[in-house]
């Protein structure tokens, strides 16, 4: 093979490389995990889960998602009826910076995308943290990726799947659920 082949070969080797390590670089979101192992992917597709209800401040905005499993336990009376959320509930709860509607500015409205908090009851699997199993993931506009919450964060966040435990130890009583199912 003359050196122009061998030219044209290298050069199109380095092409495919770099745009595969291109395309490797753009995180998929559902491969960050927090210690502990839960991951987002235990997550994936949440989201089009059903709104349990929502929550606002003057720092954030929030909509609280849930599983099918969630839904049915909210719909069969949790927390009211005094049953344990059954193993397999999950519930998302999504944050953004709040900001006024642009053609109705009495209505406040999602901004830019804070962090998405999750929950799990897996009574075996975290059964020294309620049955629960929390994670937050911060969001990153400038990359367009999550990461595991931190100490750093607004607010301060464990990093690990027990790390909402100690918050919610105030709504033992309510199977660790701060969120009751609004009213539809």
């Amino acid at each position: 093979m003359n050196r122009t082949k061998w030219l044209a070969i290298a050069i199109a080797t380095g092409c495919v490389l770099a745009s595969g390590g291109l395309a490797l670089s753009a995180q998929d979101k559902y491969t960050v995990k927090v210690s502990g192992g839960l991951a987002l992917s235990e997550f994936r597709g949440y989201e089009g889960w059903q709104a349990i209800s929502m929550s606002a401040s003057d720092k954030a905005v929030a909509v609280i998602l849930g599983n099918p499993a969630m839904i049915g336990a909210y719909r069969a009376g949790i927390p009211a009826n005094g049953k344990p959320v059954p193993d397999g509930a999950k519930m998302a709860k999504i944050h953004w910076t709040p900001k006024p509607n642009a053609v109705f500015p009495n209505a406040t409205v999602p901004g830019s995308l804070l962090n998405v908090d999750f929950m799990v009851k897996d009574s075996k699997r975290f059964a020294d943290s309620g049955g629960w199993g929390y994670a937050v993931f911060e969001y990153d506009a400038a990359s367009d990726q999550f990461k595991p919450g931190t100490l750093a964060g607004k607010p301060p966040q464990g990093n690990d799947a027990k790390c909402g435990f100690a918050c919610h130890t105030t709504v033992k009583a309510q199977d660790f659920v701060f969120t009751n199912y609004a009213h539809r």
